[in-house]
């Protein structure tokens, strides 16, 4: 009987948990990165979660471009974005509950880049 609460409570805190961590990905994000030739470009995130599914719009200059394909597992999260020209951008990324960031990935024109957001409370 300890056993079988034991593992309940168990699960019910990995629940709690993960809850947590999906909740802590919805908000507006930023951050910046430099390109190869040295210039800075500030980037936008604003992310939803709903269950699994991660919705919401991604902006550097221009217009914001729409999350596509997006899911979470635990801290881990990839979408999708498609930019003007058609190109289907694949990202994924990490929410860091610790230094509450978040850490993407992606590659374009060859080129791979890693960005790190933190919250932004505008």
């Amino acid at each position: 009987m300890k056993r079988k609460t034991f593992i309940t409570a168990a699960l019910l805190c990995f629940a709690t948990v993960c809850l947590a961590v999906v909740a802590g990905l919805t908000g507006k994000w930023k951050g910046s990165l430099k390109d190869p030739d040295g210039n800075d470009h500030q980037f936008h995130l604003v992310f939803n979660v709903d269950g699994d599914k991660l919705t919401g719009t991604a902006q550097a200059e221009g217009d914001p471009l729409n999350i596509q394909e997006g899911k979470v597992t635990g801290n881990d999260f990839s979408f999708s974005l498609k930019d003007p020209n058609g190109n289907v951008i694949p990202v994924d990324g990490r929410y860091i509950t610790a230094g509450d960031s978040v850490s993407l990935n992606f590659t374009d024109d060859g080129v791979k880049y890693h960005v790190t957001f933190i919250r932004d409370d505008k």
